[in-house]
């Protein structure tokens, strides 16, 4: 059984630090503390590459669902029998399959990727002015034996509507060696908590559909998906969606 004990000391409203005592069956000694605190000018490049690998790390997944999709399915069956067709040899028509498959893995790659760095050269590129100097906005880390293993950050909403009444949760990643410990619930607590001291109602995000952990996650800390949506032609064709959430903070007005 876990056993998992937080203790938190308020610094101030935007710095904490929790230290976490995890015991494992089959593991001797407890886990490394974690201290979860707020962005500092010299976690910038351990940020931005766990941004990155975090988001890279959807590939398989995405690839996964591509290969489910009835219309991919259609496709490479498509290319299959075309050139079965034209080149009467089942092994040309199957090596015209495979390199349509590896064409499919790589594009999808590059989608994952120009995402990411989509973020790198804007919303990433001046974290201190996009996060600790906008207004009501903050990014936190979780460090664990002076590294970063965590991060998460909150600015004001994207949509319009939910302009003074909501914070959007951002930029959640943990890295995959730390992941199950509690610390990605920890950060999510610290975004909401942080849009209840400055009088906000409601916490809201979003995550992709095969980002499969995360909408657990959300879904295990009383967010509800309010809204899906395809971001593009390509997207809708594959029945790909992003998933929105709200997070209703008690007892706020």
């Amino acid at each position: 059984m876990l056993k998992l004990q937080f203790i938190c000391c308020h610094l101030h409203s935007n710095f904490f630090c929790s230290f976490c005592s995890l015991s494992v069956p089959g593991l001797r000694g407890p886990m490394a503390p974690y201290c979860f605190r707020q962005y500092e000018d010299g976690d910038y490049e351990a940020v931005r590459t766990m941004f990155g690998r975090g988001i890279m790390e959807h590939t398989p997944a995405a690839f996964i669902y591509m290969l489910k999709c009835p219309q991919a399915q259609l496709h490479f069956l498509g290319l299959f029998l075309a050139v079965l067709a034209a080149s009467e040899s089942l092994l040309i028509s199957l090596l015209a399959l495979l390199l349509g498959l590896t064409g499919a893995w790589f594009y999808i790659r590059s989608l994952w990727n120009d995402y990411a760095q989509q973020f790198l050269h804007n919303n990433l590129l001046d974290i201190r002015r996009t996060y600790l100097e906008a207004a009501d906005s903050c990014l936190w880390v979780a460090e664990a034996e002076g590294a970063v293993v965590g991060m998460v950050g909150a600015v004001l909403p994207e949509d319009p509507s939910e302009r003074g009444c909501a914070l959007e949760l951002k930029r959640m990643s943990v890295g995959r060696e730390h992941r199950g410990r509690g610390i990605a619930k920890a950060l999510c607590r610290t975004v909401i908590r942080f849009a209840q001291e400055r009088g906000y109602s409601a916490v809201v995000l979003n995550t992709s559909m095969v980002q499969y952990s995360a909408q657990q996650l959300y879904e295990n800390m009383g967010f509800r998906r309010v809204l899906e949506r395809s971001p593009s032609l390509l997207a809708s064709f594959l029945q790909f969606s992003v998933f929105y959430y709200r997070y209703e903070i008690p007892g706020s007005r």
